[in-house]
């Protein structure tokens, strides 16, 4: 674990020409982004962009469909991005919340994707990769997905503010829900984002997941719940590798 980023190996490898990362601490100390603003990474050989944008806890995904330019600038809000042009990582920041990555194994399609409570409940998830079906024919079958590190059921503790919202708009919520007392519970949010996946077709097997809490591990991530504010947050990204 000493490592600045995390892989999950079975999620993505070189020879389906797609790169991945869920960041950490050390990882993000030494990244410097302007929200919004195409960053130029890697070398000379392999240069490519970083996108991130400002993220608004809603579910609204920007869609990169064209070559990024150094005068690009995208001012709205999304919670996710999606591409389909190699070369440009396309990436949220976290801090507690849920990154997902997904990608079309047949059709060359990315998205990561920032996913707080509201924005699991309101469905951000789904929509983004209904959105990879219905803008880039992604079929459910050929797309993975990987859930990263975020807040854990051990330790994310919310109150009626949060589950108010979940028991009104999430069936069979109670699956979701740890030491519940009425008005405080533990909540799963990973595994509701699984849920939502898997409930849209694609296989379980194709879905994994990063089984790190952010509170836990004071060591690797930022942690807002822990910390009482924002200091920092990590970048989980994913690329397509261009072919040659």
């Amino acid at each position: 674990m000493g490592a600045s980023v995390i892989t999950v190996p079975a999620f993505a490898s070189a020879r389906d020409g797609v790169r991945h990362f869920f960041g950490t601490k050390s990882h993000a100390e030494r990244m410097a982004l302007d929200v919004g603003v195409p960053v130029r990474a890697g070398d000379a050989r392999s240069r490519g962009w970083v996108l991130s944008v400002k993220q608004v806890h809603g579910t609204a995904a920007l869609v990169v469909d064209r070559p990024l330019t150094d005068e690009d600038r995208f001012e709205g809000g999304w919670d996710a991005l999606v591409t389909d042009q190699p070369g440009v990582t396309v990436a949220v920041r976290t801090a507690d919340c849920v990154p997902v990555l997904v990608y079309d194994r047949r059709g060359r399609a990315v998205a990561a994707i920032h996913a707080g409570w509201r924005g699991a409940v309101a469905g951000i998830v789904p929509r983004t990769i209904e959105l990879l079906v219905s803008r880039f024919r992604a079929v459910e079958t050929d797309l993975r997905v990987s859930i990263g590190p975020s807040a854990g059921p051990c330790c994310y503790e919310v109150d009626e503010a949060v589950l108010a919202p979940l028991r009104s708009g999430v069936p069979d919520v109670q699956g979701l829900l740890h030491d519940d007392r009425g008005t405080k519970a533990r909540l799963d949010l990973k595994a509701l984002v699984r849920r939502q996946v898997t409930g849209l077709g694609i296989r379980p097997e194709h879905v994994t997941a990063v089984n790190l809490c952010t509170i836990c591990h004071d060591d690797l991530f930022y942690s807002y719940r822990r910390e009482g504010r924002v200091n920092g947050t990590m970048l989980s990204g994913i690329t397509l590798v261009p072919r040659r």
